[in-house]
Parts: structure tokens; C-alpha cells; sequence
């Protein structure tokens, strides 16, 4: 059965997409067989595997029962994906009905068995795509930036997951927290590492031993639809990258 990661961070531009991304290929280049769900409106994790989302079922059409999961996996020439698009982002109005928090369990269950892992990318915000992502994963991975309005940001995560524990998936962990776009020579990111990893022990996880640094190359990546990990083997934020997938299978993950 599939390991179900969820990526998650209501806080934009913390490199969530990015991670996503990185993970799912990770896993993918140590040979195991990764499905991506895009629960973003924004579609950017859609648009940097290559995935077509204009003329194709995407995962607002799985959640609203009108397809069928393996008919909604698109496989590109780089994994294989559920994609998004702008008309997700409609959903907190639209389904209003009793269990909807469980949409995206339901749909998973028929496809379990058939990867090893799934790897979910979240919108910013705390809505009902990020607790439906919440209610079916295994464990989550919270990217931050070493900057003081990231920290502020946690707690209130941690609240939401916290009641999703409670209510609808009590075998949900918070596996860590990453730090993206982490400068080391920098005062700064090392105090902020170091109240970071005080937050994280009262919430009862952990920063990962491994950091993201900063790097232009990874967004030309994403315009160019490449597998970053071929395109750029020798960026320091991709070898950062690669570095944390084989952390996350050290951990057991």
C-alpha cells in the first residue's frame, strides 16, 4: 500500500511546490512508483511535470465523482500525475455536503496498491482541499523559510492538523518541517533554525537534518518542464533535494 505524503505549508512561497515536486521525482529516481496529486488551483505543480490540464479530467473532477480516479492519472514523460486547474478553487462553496472532508480517501482507495508512494501538493490556505489532503495522508512535510513570519505561520498549521487528528485521521504524523531557500552563513537563518527547532520540539516533531539553499536554476526548471534531477544534476538545491529523499527513506518514510 502507498506511503501518502502531504506537503503543506498556508504560508505561499515557502518552495511547496517545488519540494512536491522534488520528492515525487526523488522517490521515482530511486526506482520507486510515485503518483502526484495537485490539489493547487494555481496548477503549478501540473504545469512543471508537463501535464495537460485545459482539455484533460483533472483531480476537481475526481473529487466531484464525475471521474474515476485512473482515468484522471495522466502519465507524463516525467510521473505520473492528478492534475489542477483555476476551476478547483471553487470547491469550498461547491461541496458543502456531509463527509466531504473524506472526498479524497474515498477516490485514493482504488489506486493504494498500485504506487508506493503519493505525493500531495496543497493550496496556501487552510481550507477544505488541505484537510481533505490531511485526511488521507501517512505524514506531513511542512517547507518553511528561515524567516520570522514563517514561524508565526506553524502554529496555526499545527491547529488545523491537530483537529484533523482528532476528527477524521488519527494515524496522521507531522514528520518535519524543511527549511527552503536556507542560507547557512547567514546569522540570521541560524537563529531563526534554532527557534524553529524549539517550535517544532513543542509540537512534537522535528526539523530535518537536511536544508534547501536557495538557487535560480530550480525556478528555470520549472519554465522549462524538466526532472530536475536531470537537468540539474549539479545545483546545489538539487543535490539539497536528493540529499532529502534519502533522509525521508532513512527515517522509514
Amino acid at each position: 500500500m502507498a506511503k501518502t505524503i502531504c506537503v503543506t505549508n498556508q504560508k505561499g512561497g515557502v518552495a511547496k511546490t517545488t519540494t512536491s515536486n522534488a520528492i515525487g521525482l526523488g522517490f521515482k529516481k530511486k526506482g520507486y512508483k510515485v503518483l502526484l496529486i495537485d490539489l493547487d488551483p494555481q496548477g503549478n505543480l501540473s504545469f512543471s511535470v508537463k501535464a495537460e490540464v485545459d482539455e484533460s479530467a483533472t483531480i476537481y473532477d475526481v473529487l466531484k465523482g464525475d471521474v474515476s480516479v485512473h482515468d484522471a492519472i495522466q502519465k507524463t514523460e516525467i510521473i505520473d500525475i492528478i492534475p489542477s486547474n483555476i476551476i478547483l478553487s471553487g470547491v469550498d462553496l461547491e461541496f458543502t455536503h456531509t463527509g466531504r472532508e473524506f472526498l479524497l480517501k474515498e477516490a485514493l482507495s482504488s489506486v493504494q496498491n498500485e504506487y508506493d508512494y503519493i505525493v500531495i501538493d496543497t493550496p496556501p490556505s487552510l481550507n477544505i482541499l488541505t484537510i481533505n489532503a490531511f485526511a488521507v495522508a501517512d505524514c506531513i512535510i511542512i517547507p518553511m523559510l528561515a524567516d520570522i513570519f514563517s514561524l508565526q505561520g506553524i502554529t496555526q498549521l499545527y491547529e488545523t492538523i491537530t483537529r484533523v487528528k482528532k476528527y477524521c485521521n488519527p494515524a496522521i504524523k507531522i514528520e518535519g518541517i524543511l527549511l527552503t531557500r536556507y542560507n547557512p552563513r547567514l546569522i540570521l537563518s541560524s537563529e531563526i533554525r534554532e527557534t524553529a527547532e524549539m517550535i517544532a520540539q513543542q509540537l512534537g516533531t522535528t526539523i530535518f537534518d537536511t536544508y534547501i539553499r536557495a538557487s535560480v536554476s530550480i525556478q528555470e526548471v520549472h519554465t522549462q518542464q524538466e526532472d530536475m534531477y536531470k537537468y540539474a544534476s549539479r545545483n546545489n538545491a538539487v543535490k539539497d533535494y536528493m540529499n532529502f529523499v534519502k533522509e525521508l527513506i532513512t527515517r522509514g518514510i
